[in-house]
């Protein structure tokens, strides 16, 4: 079971870490814009890009909530090893992985008043991720941005509680996008 946990994450975390959180962070700086992540791989069912954010941005202070789909013995073994992040219930978590409908089910910190930064970040495991669809607007967005959205209700309630609310990663294969609480979303015309 050890060398199956050791596999998959950083060859040279130092490099590679700083690499992957310059990218998530260009990723969220940035709506809607799709980018790719390597340089690790954890178990299955879990992506290679939410490996790479689990990762990059987990540590033992960070607890993280894996929703059934991916909350498996290999995986909370490599996150384990790898990270040493607690699990925990969806309202005590900060960071949570798992599909969309199995998250939506849910009801996650959205920070408060004086301190909405302690919000979950949520890592939907989706399908191919598309620079189509809804159409986003916002901070770090020229214009317009579009991206392929499971739907649009929920964001545009999670931006109208700004500066409170949840952001997102979306994650297929080594792709990720992220949509960021302050990004207004509407349908595509």
């Amino acid at each position: 079971m050890q060398t199956q946990t050791l596999e998959g994450g950083f060859s040279n975390a130092p490099v590679q870490s700083a690499r992957a959180f310059r990218e998530i962070m260009t990723a969220m700086a940035r709506p809607g814009v799709i980018t790719a992540l390597d340089g690790a791989r954890g178990p299955a069912p879990l992506s290679q890009a939410a490996s790479v954010l689990i990762l990059t941005l987990c540590d033992p202070e960070t607890p993280i909530y894996l929703a059934p789909s991916v909350d498996v013995p290999a995986v909370r073994a490599w996150v384990t090893f790898h990270t040493g992040a607690p699990f925990v219930a969806p309202d005590r978590a900060q960071f949570a992985v798992g599909t969309w409908p199995e998250l939506t089910a849910h009801d996650f910190p959205i920070g408060t008043p004086e301190f909405p930064d302690r919000s979950a970040t949520l890592i939907v495991e989706s399908g191919p991720l598309a620079a189509s669809g809804a159409v986003l607007k916002g901070p770090g967005i020229k214009t317009a941005s579009a991206l392929s959205l499971p739907e649009t209700a929920a964001f545009q309630r999670n931006a109208a509680r700004f500066p409170l609310g949840l952001d997102y990663f979306f994650t297929h294969k080594d792709q990720l996008a992220a949509l960021p609480r302050t990004t207004q979303v509407t349908t595509c015309m």
